[in-house]
């Protein structure tokens, strides 16, 4: 990463009440099953102890998991901790970027990193994000709780 960022935003995924629910749903339905074998006297069985280990281990991937996004004087970089590596785009692969309000379920199937017919997203939670247009066609979506603020860092960075 070349130069002091122009931009930067961390969101976390929890920050999303779905996954929130998601996690805390996790852990109580996984431990409430491990309670349940345990009361009926017996030794609880490993796949029990294996649904417990599950629950928290997706609840902690929950707990860590976020959305990275910097704009810097080489390029835009995002990186979904700790799901994918970080991604560089150059300013040579961008054609253009808007900030915009977007429907999550319907446009792209959630939050995460998606893929659809609208393209492929990066977005953790809300509505709100920045449309890139790639070179090639290709439609890029970051979700973005400050969507004018990245815009604006992106047209400046890229010298426009």
């Amino acid at each position: 990463m070349n130069g002091p960022a122009l931009f930067e935003e961390t969101q976390r995924l929890l920050s999303n009440p779905w996954a929130l629910l998601g996690a805390i749903g996790a852990v109580v339905g996984s431990g409430s099953v491990l309670l349940a074998m345990g009361s009926l006297g017996g030794p609880i069985p490993p796949g029990g102890i294996l649904g417990l280990v599950v629950g928290v281990g997706v609840a902690g991937l929950l707990g860590v998991g976020r959305l990275r996004t910097e704009v810097r004087p080489d390029g835009l970089y995002v990186r979904f901790v700790p799901f994918t590596r970080q991604h560089r785009f150059s300013w040579d692969e961008i054609v253009s970027a808007e900030a915009r309000r977007y429907r999550p379920l319907l446009e792209y199937g959630g939050w995460g990193v998606r893929w659809s017919r609208s393209g492929k997203a990066y977005n953790v939670s809300g509505n709100r994000g920045v449309q890139l247009e790639l070179a090639g066609g290709k439609k890029l979506l970051i979700g973005s709780q400050r969507p004018q603020a990245l815009a604006m860092a992106i047209a400046s960075a890229r010298g426009g």
